[in-house]
Order: C-alpha cells, then sequence, then structure tokens
C-alpha cells in the first residue's frame, strides 16, 4: 500500500463518521504527508520574529514606534497574549530580534540594524541585508529541526509591518489589483488608511521597474520579519516540515515563499482569518482561501495567537488520531455481540451504512 493511502486509511478507520472532523482531519493529513511518515508524537515550536519599519517615520502608523521593543520584551517575559497561550498549551516559543530600533538586543540576538529604511525616501534594505534575513529564518528553522520540533509556526511583532505587508502584497498582486492596505491596530482610523495608501502607491511608482521578484519586493517595500518568516518557511519546505502561518503579516510572507518556491503550499497550514482587509486577497493569490481555515474570530494581535491556538488544536487532533477507536474495532464489537450468523463483509457494510447515514443527518 503506497504512503498517502496508508494515510487515508489510518483517517478513515477512526471510529466516527467519515471527514466529521473537518479541517482537522485535512490538516491532520497534510502534516503525516509533509513528514513522509505518521509520526505517533506532535513536537510543536512557535518562532517570532520581530523588528521596526522604517516607514512609521513617514506616518504609516498612529503607535509609537517604542511599542516594538516593549512588547517583544514583554513576550520574552512571559506576559504577552502569544506567550501565555504557549505555556499553557506546553509549546516552546522562542523571540528572534532582526531588527528593533533598541541598544540591546530583546530576545535571540539577530539584528541586522536597527529597523528598516522609511521605503518613502529609500529601499528598505539593501540586496544583502534582505537575504541576510531570510538566511536567520532558515537558520532557526535548521536548529529547531535539529533539536527534534516537527511542527512550527510563525508570528510576528513590529509597528508599522501592516503597512509593510500590504505593499508586498499590493507589488506582487496583478496589475489592476485594488490596493490592500487595511486599519492594522487603528481600526476606525480612515485617515490614517487613507495615509498608508498614498505611502504604497507613491513607493511602487518609485521602485516598480526594479521589484522584478518577490525577494526584490521585500528588499524595497518589506520588512526584516516578513523576510526572516519568508526564509524560515522556504527551509521549512526544504526539511519537509509543516507549519502554521498566523494572520495578515505572515500571510504576506507565505505568498513571497510560494513564489518563491511552489512546494512551500505542500507545508502550509492554515490557522485563522485576520481582520486585515489584506488576508483574502494574500490567500487568493497562492490558490488558497478562507474555507481552508480553522479559526473565524476576528483576531487581529499578531504575534502569532492564532497559530499558536491552531496548534493546539491540532495537538488534540493527534491525540485522537493515536487513541480513538476504529471501526474496524466497532465492528468486530457489533459481530461478537450479533448471534446472528452474518458474514463478516455484510457486517462492516452494514456498519459503515450507519456511519454514512449519520453523516448525511
Amino acid at each position: 500500500m503506497a504512503y498517502r493511502e496508508e494515510v487515508d486509511e489510518k483517517l478513515r478507520n477512526l471510529a466516527k463518521p467519515p471527514g466529521s472532523l473537518g479541517l482537522l482531519e485535512k490538516q491532520a493529513k497534510q502534516i503525516f504527508l509533509a513528514w513522509g511518515e505518521m509520526y505517533r508524537e506532535l513536537k510543536p515550536k512557535h518562532i517570532i520574529f520581530a523588528a521596526d519599519n522604517g516607514i512609521v517615520r513617514s506616518g504609516a502608523a498612529a503607535q509609537l514606534s517604542e511599542i516594538t521593543y516593549l512588547q517583544t520584551k514583554n513576550m520574552v517575559d512571559g506576559l504577552a497574549a502569544v506567550s501565555c497561550f504557549c505555556d499553557y498549551n506546553g509549546i516552546p516559543y522562542e523571540v528572534v530580534d532582526v531588527g528593533i530600533d533598541s541598544e540591546d538586543a530583546v530576545g535571540l540576538d539577530y539584528k541586522i540594524r536597527r529597523r528598516t529604511r522609511d521605503f518613502a525616501v529609500e529601499p528598505a534594505m539593501t540586496a544583502d541585508e534582505v537575504r541576510r534575513a531570510m538566511d536567520i529564518g532558515g537558520e532557526r528553522v535548521s536548529l529547531a529541526v535539529k533539536e527534534g520540533f516537527n511542527l512550527l509556526s510563525f508570528g510576528e511583532m513590529g509597528i508599522g509591518n501592516t503597512t509593510t505587508s500590504a505593499a508586498v502584497l499590493t507589488a506582487l498582486a496583478p496589475a489592476h489589483a485594488a490596493l490592500i492596505a487595511g486599519y492594522g491596530s487603528s481600526r476606525g482610523n480612515y485617515k490614517l488608511l487613507r495615509r498608508k495608501e498614498a505611502l504604497i502607491t507613491k513607493a511602487l511608482k518609485k521602485y516598480g521597474g526594479a521589484m522584478k521578484t518577490p525577494v526584490d519586493v521585500l528588499q524595497h517595500v518589506g520588512g526584516f520579519d516578513l523576510a526572516a518568516i519568508c526564509g524560515a518557511m522556504l527551509a521549512c519546505a526544504d526539511r519537509h516540515i509543516p507549519f502554521y502561518a498566523d494572520g495578515f503579516i505572515t500571510a504576506a510572507a507565505l505568498v513571497c515563499a510560494v513564489r518563491i518556491n511552489d512546494g512551500v503550499r505542500q507545508y502550509a497550514l492554515l490557522s485563522h482569518m485576520s481582520c486585515e482587509a489584506g488576508m483574502a486577497v494574500a490567500l487568493r493569490l497562492i490558490g488558497m482561501d478562507e474555507s481552508q481555515i480553522p479559526i473565524h474570530g476576528e483576531f487581529s494581535l499578531g504575534e502569532g495567537t492564532g497559530a499558536v491556538l491552531a496548534v493546539s488544536l491540532m495537538q488534540s487532533m493527534m491525540y485522537a488520531i493515536w487513541h480513538m477507536g476504529t471501526l474496524d474495532g466497532v465492528n468486530e464489537e457489533a459481530e461478537r455481540k450479533n448471534r446472528r450468523k452474518i458474514p463478516k463483509k455484510i457486517k462492516r457494510k452494514r456498519m459503515n451504512e450507519r456511519f454514512a447515514e449519520w453523516d448525511a443527518f
């Protein structure tokens, strides 16, 4: 029996109506296929990349850039929402400083420079800097694999990164697509939204001719966090490690990664539907949609909070896969109790028909 058929049989034989656990079954199958074998133990890790964005200096955010430092420190100290979610669910996590605007590093010190440049004035990164950010993402994935983790999830922190993400997606979208900017953490601030759209429009006109590849786009209008997550996703595909994307920012990184290597899609799991307008656009750019997302909770926090909750759901699903009864077991018990001399094949057929009727109901 081929491996894919073994996976299908494992899920089909669980003691429940076929397909009744919906997306959890589909994502479990995707994880098994990504691994290439059915490991009994799920070993997740969450990785958060943090950096400041120079575009904030041109008025792309209502919040002060210092919040990046303060909130990232909360993550390291276990006081942020994502830290609490990870701790409660027993999911190890790490915070990687790839460009926070501070003298000291917060978390793991991979600081490329103190924030990207203001892309309203000049490209956000040099060619060397964007490659370094992508390499850092790959390095953290490689180390996680060596440590024995087999499922990763990604989060981010950086004031202004909804603007960089919108700029990246708009640059990668078809020429006729509308602007993808959203409110970010300033919901209802229409004036700020118009400001973000103006900054993105100007930048795309300024750098359009130079942005021929996804890496070029990241370099000119992206952020260190976006580039690092993109590099991490590419490394996951190379290492056959499935991963959960979070919301809008990680979706932008995912689009870049898929455009670089279409095989990344086989390893990418969606977690929640972000409130940002560009989320649906990002999914469609890589042939995905909202029907593949298990959590519709109106999240807009970032940090990887949605991704961590999706991992916790998958932990429950994987436990069930290896501890549930089976249809074979149910049929055997029914046969033992049934004194009538009915051939085994007929009994199995009748039991499956009952489950099919249950599912239809």
